[in-house]
């Protein structure tokens, strides 16, 4: 049950930072006005998130130290990373075809 938890924290948190990094890209860069500094504030959240996340996966260990408690995910990301990178992949293929469609039509 733990090891479920933990890997299920472990990609929440690197979905939810990957994904706040994105979607402020976008709209920062396709906003105008507020919406840009909303984008801003988005990646900046993001880079945090995805900081906590190389934390708990034990990569920033010489820095800060080694995760304590339920941040530990060193040994449940391996499995998870590759199906959330495969996914990623997939769907920036998809959404790559969806824009080129929507361009030349």
């Amino acid at each position: 049950m733990v090891n479920m938890i933990s890997q299920f924290l472990s990609m929440l948190v690197l979905v939810f930072g990957i994904a706040s990094i994105i979607a402020g890209i976008f709209t920062a860069y396709f906003g105008s006005g507020k919406s840009r500094a909303v984008g801003g504030v988005l990646v900046v959240i993001g880079l945090l998130v995805f900081l906590v996340f190389l934390y708990g996966a034990g990569l920033l260990t010489s820095i800060i130290g080694v995760p304590a408690g339920i941040l530990n995910f060193q040994g449940t990301i391996v499995q998870g990373v590759v199906a959330i990178v495969g996914a990623l992949i997939g769907a920036l293929i998809a959404l790559g075809i969806f824009l080129l469609a929507i361009m030349k039509a």
